[in-house]
């Protein structure tokens, strides 16, 4: 294999092994080679389906197979997937292996590609996962600052595995570590599904609570709930909420006291009293998009690991040692648990958020609304709305104090610059082929001016931000044509939930808000969903590089009786390289008062890059449109001409992974979170 080839991949099973398959067909750098399966009628279709050869025995294998994927249980679940790796391995083929595997098989597997030459790597998914990656970064950047004081965890019984792998690369070691026994159950107060332990992990003390009940015919669909962690630290819980998301940072309650040991609410030192409570960091999108997008993205990030070592070509058996003390804990574990208890439950009725909200008045959706997040929305000529300072006190009905400023300097950008550009680009579209989706669409100025600009067009407008999209709500309710047309949605980049097909995407003043990783995420999504002749609009900011912009007063307006100033200016992010937090004021005066009489400061963390970044990260062709000068810039991007396949950026660096998506004026973010998520399968 060359390294400009592809690697070539054999998927062996077509259970889980789909999401395999799929992630091999989606991601650049790798050929579906075929399918491996013991001979059913559904493998042959689903591997004829996929237009790739089907193999029902590895002595009919082709000799050009580079790697392959073993989605098939291995000996500790009853199934043949060691003993099929290592036949694999005897034909020179590196190996990615699913979880969970025995501890001594898993030794003797190591040992046997070093004989063979070849890598072997253990795949526990779920650190791939999305939501577990930013969760696994974000703790490591808490760590960064302060030590661990808890870990409490909780797992069901098959997944403990994975668990293991993910406190490991959360705290940035495994050791040391060291359990006791869990505490008896007394026979006389009724079956209990959890055993709990305690013991230290990575020199953290550590509370692990097992849904110890399995049913071995399926068991995925037993588990009362899948991974849950919670990280603590004398400043704050960093928490997994789930697997899937979302990941949450609950600052330390700390109130002082007088003289009388009374609270102090008010007054000086209670700035921080103002700190929300919890903050949400991203979105949870519907189980299908865990399905579709979520695990053939985390397979995706295992196999770019198996690549890796390829072409380092390591001995695999020393690359294998983080793996064998993973698996050796979870040996631990079990050991110290015992067998689980077989259940075999009967078929569960899992419920709607509708059902335990009910009526108007619930504050959660279907898809959960932001809380305090990390959003932000940039202004025209570089300023932005949203993520305020840790020490401002939130907006107690929206979240995003800016909002009510936001359309006083964008309304005339948007008129004079976006608008005219993107209608102009649009009159030669064909909107039939699927709707306009304008990611982080603020309070729809944007998306309004592509509507009059379209009046065939459908449009979904996604807007995470409260309070910006209240007014984006009122601007498309205000308008019957708008009402009939426009979709409104709480997405949020880069997890949201997209159409089949799209014929123009919209992003203005979003991509900066993202990290690589998570950039490379919603252009993979975003482009598999493109039809033929679609779009891509960008707007960026006015500098490429991280810089410091001295606070400069960038517009005045006025407004009835009052004078409003908007000020702005950037500096690098502390202990984040390549990016800068960008802090904006708005001063709102009465009359010809000298003193303002309000003011509200936020602050934002941004990726400085340019076009020629966008291009290199899309895979996609990009020109330039005509706009006002002092505009920023705004370009088109189309799918690259010799391009077919779905499109993932290149390889990139380790990124620093920001949840919860950008393009609105965020709430207040809780002490630290924009170190913590400086922005998870």
């Amino acid at each position: 294999m060359s390294a400009s080839s592809p690697l070539r991949v054999l998927v062996c099973g077509t259970n889980f092994g789909r999401f395999y398959a799929e992630a091999v067909r989606r991601r650049p750098g790798y050929a579906l080679a075929g399918i491996l399966s013991r001979g059913s009628t559904a493998s042959r279709a689903y591997a004829e389906s996929l237009g790739v050869p089907f193999h029902p025995d590895t002595d009919d294998l082709p000799d050009d197979i580079d790697a392959a994927c073993v989605a098939v249980s291995s000996s500790i679940s009853g199934g043949g997937g060691t003993d099929l790796a290592r036949t694999l391995m005897d034909r020179g083929i590196h190996v990615l292996q699913e979880h969970p595997v025995h501890l001594t098989e898993l030794t003797d597997n190591l040992k046997h590609a070093r004989r063979r030459g070849v890598q072997y790597r253990l795949n526990t998914h779920y650190p791939h996962v999305a939501p577990v990656r930013s969760f696994i970064k974000a703790a490591r950047r808490l760590l960064a600052r302060q030590s661990p004081l808890f870990l409490d965890a909780a797992t069901p019984i098959h997944l403990m595995h994975p668990l293991v792998d993910i406190l490991g690369q959360a705290m940035g070691t495994l050791r040391p570590w060291r359990f006791a026994d869990p505490a008896p159950v007394p026979a006389d107060i009724g079956p209990q599904p959890f055993r709990s332990l305690h013991g230290v992990f990575a020199g953290a003390p550590l509370t692990l609570r097992v849904h110890h009940q399995l049913d071995p015919s399926d068991r995925d669909n037993h588990a009362l709930h899948w991974h849950r962690i919670a990280l603590g630290t004398e400043g704050g819980v960093l928490t997994l909420a789930d697997t899937h998301g979302p990941v949450l940072w609950s600052p330390r309650l700390h109130i002082g006291r007088d003289a009388d040991r009374r609270f102090v609410l008010d007054g000086p030192g209670t700035g921080r009293l103002g700190l929300g409570s919890t903050a949400v960091i991203g979105t949870t999108g519907s189980f299908r998009t865990v399905f579709s997008d979520l695990w053939p993205e985390a397979i995706g990030g295992a196999l770019d690991g198996l690549r890796d070592a390829i072409a380092q070509d390591g001995d695999a058996l020393r690359a294998g040692q983080y793996d064998l003390a993973v698996c050796r804990i979870w040996t631990d574990l079990a050991t110290r648990l015992g067998p689980p208890e077989i259940v075999r439950p009967a078929t569960p009725r899992p419920l709607a958020v509708s059902d335990v909200f009910p009526g108007p008045g619930q504050s959660r959706q279907h898809r959960p609304e932001p809380g305090p997040r990390l959003d932000a929305r940039v202004l025209p000529g570089g300023g932005s709305s949203g993520d305020p300072v840790p020490e401002r006190a939130p907006d107690a009905t929206a979240y995003s104090p800016s909002a009510e400023f936001f359309d006083l300097v964008a309304a005339e950008h948007t008129a004079t610059a976006s608008a005219p550009a993107v209608a102009a680009l649009l009159a030669g579209v064909d909107v039939d082929a699927g709707p306009v989706v304008d990611i982080g669409a603020g309070t729809g100025l944007l998306t309004e001016a592509v509507a009059r600009a379209r009046p065939d067009a459908e449009i979904i407008a996604c807007e995470p931000s409260v309070g910006m999209r209240a007014v984006l709500t009122s601007r498309v309710f205000s308008d019957e044509d708008l009402r009939a047309r426009v979709t409104v949605t709480a997405d949020a980049a880069p997890d949201l939930e997209l159409p089949d097909r799209i014929s123009v995407v919209l992003l203005c003043g979003v991509l900066g808000h993202l990290d690589a990783e998570e950039r490379a995420r919603l252009w993979r999504r975003v482009t598999r969903r493109l039809a033929p002749g679609g779009l891509v609009i960008v707007e960026l900011m006015q500098f490429e590089e991280v810089t410091t912009l001295p606070e400069t007063r960038l517009a005045t307006v006025a407004a009835g009786r009052h004078r409003y100033e908007w000020s702005f200016g950037g500096a690098p992010a502390e202990a984040e390289e390549g990016a800068m937090r960008l802090h904006s004021t708005w001063r709102v005066y009465r009359d010809d008062a000298p003193q303002a009489e309000r003011e509200v400061h936020d602050s934002y963390r941004w990726e400085p890059f340019g076009l020629k970044d966008v291009v290199a990260e899309s895979g996609m062709t990009a020109r330039t449109l005509p706009t006002r000068p002092g505009a920023p810039p705004l370009a088109v991007l189309t799918p690259a001409p010799d391009r077919t396949d779905p499109v993932a950026a290149p390889h990139l660096p380790q990124a620093r992974t920001r949840p919860g998506g950008p393009g609105a004026a965020g709430g207040p973010a809780s002490p630290r979170t924009d170190l913590l998520f400086s922005t998870d399968g």
